[in-house]
């Protein structure tokens, strides 16, 4: 990313948005997945208290990842300075740390995220796609943290 660029993020706050985040936030609570969906918990950077969201898990060639659709949001910021957070689904619980990767190893992940929830995330990707060239993977992603868990 350029150093005069601002980083990138999307607040999806439309109705339907709102809607399907507190459905997919609830079902993921009673212990329910949909493709994977788990509830990130985070300790916020600046007050060290839990913040939580709703994250996709992408298990892709024996590794796990989160990807932020949205951009350099607020859990992708305490992220970077936590270094690591828990998975929740039910009452499963799962503590990890992160490595935040770098742009040029991105698209494999980012290819593989959009074969899985492109009908969920498209309009965040700005009609790229999971047929995108390397190239157009590339110039899109310092746009789109990717994390690799431990």
């Amino acid at each position: 990313m350029a150093a005069e660029s601002e980083p990138r993020v999307i607040q999806g706050n439309n109705a339907m948005d709102r809607f399907s985040r507190r459905l997919v936030s609830g079902l993921t609570r009673m212990g329910i997945s949909l493709l994977g969906s788990r509830i990130l918990y985070v300790r916020g950077r600046k007050t060290g208290e839990w913040r939580t969201t709703p994250v996709n898990l992408l298990v892709h060639e024996g590794e796990r990842y989160l990807v932020a659709p949205r951009g350099h949001t607020q859990w992708v910021r305490n992220m970077r300075v936590a270094g690591g957070g828990e998975l929740h689904i039910g009452r499963r619980v799962e503590v990890f740390t992160a490595t935040e990767l770098a742009d040029a190893d991105k698209p494999e992940i980012l290819r593989a995220y959009l074969k899985r929830w492109k009908f969920e995330v498209g309009m965040f990707f700005d009609g790229v796609g999971p047929d995108a060239s390397d190239e157009k993977l590339l110039e899109i992603a310092p746009g789109y943290p990717v994390f690799r868990l431990g």
